[in-house]
């Protein structure tokens, strides 16, 4: 009698169980309904280090759906965005110079910005050319520019260490060349140092120009082919400025397959950058006689020219080509950032 008893209290126990998840279970889309859930978006955002673009520098729209800066550049944790509504949301906010000198935007100051929040002054022009900042002062807390000592250090380009493996000599980098020298100019200016080396240059050795400048334009598809039959590509800045090296170095000459004669920053500034023995600069020499007279030499040289082109043996050049991949590399540089600092003046850094 003690044994059936104890086997109907089971069963009695079990039905109610039963039950009870029975009840469970139809309550439970309500229930859920109930609970305060976290959005996704918040989530998001609370998880990694949001980047907003306030507007795309030239109007330059890209698309920024989906993970970005994961997917395209393989850097995690970072979240790329251009939807101004975001911005209480925002760890940095980018700002890109041309439009601010120019009155095309504004700097959102009507805005209550997050105490932690940092804004990014961001410019690939040479101070010549980057306008009145004072009205800037006290506004940015990072600068984002070709500039070494920049906070965001974003050159034209640079050189990526890389294994070719075995077989490949210097020979094998070096197109064939039928023209001693080229450069291609569309900003001709009488002022510029550039135009009175040039016309010196001219004198001694041939140099072909393509360009605007002459109504000679090459498009992308010819621009490096012609490029690549010179022996020597004229790299020269319009403006002699501190780590200012542009596609002219980087894309021109070292890409298209020519030994660059820089005129820009310092040697050392370059060599910074790239070998030693990649370049001309025009500063070796104590007049443009004799950097003529070197360049008709070293093409007649192979061996000697053939030498210019040891670094590609041991890299490969690498360029900005998107607007996207320079902000997405903000978010590594985040824990070695000053998490407090001002601007007070940009017009004193430029220059420095």
């Amino acid at each position: 009698m003690d044994f059936c008893c104890h086997r109907w209290t089971v069963l009695a126990a079990s039905l109610a169980c039963f039950t009870l998840f029975g009840s469970l279970l139809t309550q439970w889309p309500s229930l859920m309904q109930m609970s305060p859930r976290p959005a996704l978006q918040d989530i998001i955002y609370a998880t990694n280090t949001t980047v907003l673009v306030w507007y795309w520098p030239f109007a330059s729209s890209l698309s920024v759906e989906g993970n970005v800066c994961r997917e395209r550049f393989g850097i995690p944790n970072c979240i790329l965005v251009d939807d101004q509504s975001l911005f209480s949301q925002a760890d940095f906010v980018i700002f890109h110079n041309r439009e601010l000198i120019k009155g095309q935007q504004r700097l959102p100051v009507h805005l209550t910005r997050p105490q932690e929040q940092r804004w990014v002054w961001l410019s690939l022009e040479s101070p010549a050319h980057n306008g009145n900042l004072k009205p800037f002062a006290g506004h940015f807390n990072c600068t984002m520019s070709f500039r070494r000592d920049a906070d965001m250090y974003v050159p034209y380009g640079w050189l990526m260490p890389h294994d070719l493996g075995t077989g490949l000599t210097v020979e094998n980098y070096i197109p064939k060349k039928s023209s001693l020298a080229c450069w291609v100019v569309s900003n001709y200016a009488p002022t510029h140092k550039r135009t009175a080396v040039y016309n010196k240059l001219k004198t001694i050795i041939p140099v072909e120009v393509y360009g605007g400048a002459v109504n000679k334009r090459l498009d992308d598809q010819t621009l490096l082919r012609t490029i690549s039959r010179c022996y020597f590509y004229l790299s020269f800045e319009n403006s002699i400025s501190r780590d200012y090296i542009t596609e002219k170095f980087w894309y021109n000459a070292l890409v298209g397959g020519a030994v660059p004669v820089v005129l820009g920053p310092p040697r050392e500034q370059y060599e910074a950058v790239a070998p030693n023995d990649s370049f001309i600069h025009v500063d070796d020499f104590s007049s443009i006689e004799e950097l003529g007279q070197f360049l008709r030499k070293l093409a007649k040289d192979k061996q000697r020219y053939a030498s210019y082109f040891n670094w590609r043996l041991k890299y490969t050049v690498k360029r900005f080509a998107d607007w996207r991949e320079r902000f997405c590399r903000i978010c590594p540089k985040v824990s070695s950032l000053q998490t407090q600092s001002m601007y007070d003046d940009l017009d004193a850094w430029e220059w420095k």
